[in-house]
């Protein structure tokens, strides 16, 4: 039996990190759900530049949307929606035969919104009623003016993953804003099930510190911050305010381990998926990486639901200079502004492939 398998069979998710239209093309997505366990996929900004720079499956389709007048983010949007409408249709069976629990694709909302509250509750709202697909989250940043936006995402019936989240505390301000969502919605007399997953990138600790720290304790933060935000996410699980919650038919946000690419070239590429296992959690998973656990990985035990040594891991690094609590709110900064640039970089990308498209369309005219 393969990794994935043993992994999928402990109760964890693997969400494939990544889309194109090529994957959905050629069969790989479908090959993925079929030999790999992979029960969904994520998407962000970066993904779609690097697809669309780097070959021609979405030539046409820009060719088309700007004969339509489309340009910028609105044409972006409209390929964004033809591909992970696609990828929810192919992971709908999924969804189904889990009621739900499994078989999600998810969108982004634009990054140029992060700080902007109302604009974000709106363009969620907007993108998921363009879907018109029960297995689409939307995706909204966990920062301080993310969070209201999640709530209000949420008591409008919108299916959030909250992203860019870094810390325990971070993880349980979006965990908060989803039951008070839920909580508004029973007492308004809706029906409270509105799903919603929670993602903490782990790996980008790691990088961050990779210059300061000794060689003994490369690579251990993330795993610690993961370790101490799964106590949290048990223990939020068992309280008698998220009991009464599913008793009245909501269900759980599940918590999400995202950024579980090693980064580092001397470590294991297997290290993330291998430290992260834990039952009721998704792990997304970029392509090389699955096809490694895939290969050679193997399960080294479950995540401690007490947090195991994660607080003696902070300690260490606390002892050397490292504020956890500090590099957590830089982290989330500088997630937002990455996801900034990589917007318009993606932008960029698009323009600059609209220009190629329509200088070839008149050359070739000028030719006949």
């Amino acid at each position: 039996m393969r990794a994935t398998q043993r992994l999928h069979d402990l109760g964890q998710s693997l969400w494939l990190d990544n889309i194109t239209r090529q994957l959905l093309m050629d069969g790989t997505l479908r090959h993925y759900i079929n030999e790999f366990s992979v029960t969904g996929l994520t998407s962000n900004p970066t993904i779609f530049d690097h697809a669309i720079k780097n070959g021609a499956a979405y030539d046409s389709a820009i060719r088309q949307k700007r004969a339509e007048g489309k340009s910028g983010e609105a044409l972006f949007f409209d390929l964004a929606l033809g591909d992970l409408t696609q990828a929810a249709d192919l992971f709908r069976p999924i969804y189904d035969r889990t009621g739900g629990v499994d078989g999600w694709a998810s969108l982004e909302v634009s990054p140029l919104l992060a700080n902007d509250t109302t604009s974000t509750i709106a363009a969620a709202g907007q993108l998921h009623a363009r879907a018109q697909r029960p297995n689409l989250f939307i995706k909204i940043p966990g920062t301080p003016e993310g969070v209201p936006a999640i709530e209000a995402s949420i008591l409008a019936g919108v299916p959030i993953n909250v992203t860019l989240l870094f810390s325990a505390e971070q993880y349980i301000a979006a965990a908060e804003a989803y039951m008070q969502g839920i909580e508004r919605r029973l007492a308004a007399g809706l029906d409270p099930r509105v799903d919603s997953v929670a993602s903490l990138f782990v790996s980008r600790w790691d990088v961050a510190v990779k210059d300061v720290v000794p060689h003994e304790l490369r690579n251990r933060l993330g795993i610690a911050v993961a370790k101490r935000t799964y106590k949290a996410y048990c223990d939020l699980l068992a309280s008698p305010r998220w009991r009464a919650l599913v008793a009245a038919g909501a269900r759980p946000q599940r918590l999400l381990w995202a950024s579980t690419g090693t980064k580092d070239p001397d470590a294991s590429d297997t290290l993330y998926i291998e430290a992260l296992a834990a039952p009721d959690t998704i792990n997304t998973i970029p392509d090389r990486t699955l096809l490694a656990f895939a290969e050679h990985g193997h399960l080294r035990g479950l995540m401690p639901v007490d947090g195991g040594d994660a607080e003696h891991t902070l300690a260490a690094f606390r002892l050397i200079g490292v504020d956890d609590a500090a590099l957590a709110t830089q982290l989330q900064r500088e997630g937002t502004a990455s996801f900034d640039k990589s917007w318009q970089d993606l932008l960029a990308c698009i323009a600059s492939k609209s220009a190629m498209l329509e200088h070839v369309a008149h050359t070739n005219a000028s030719q006949r």
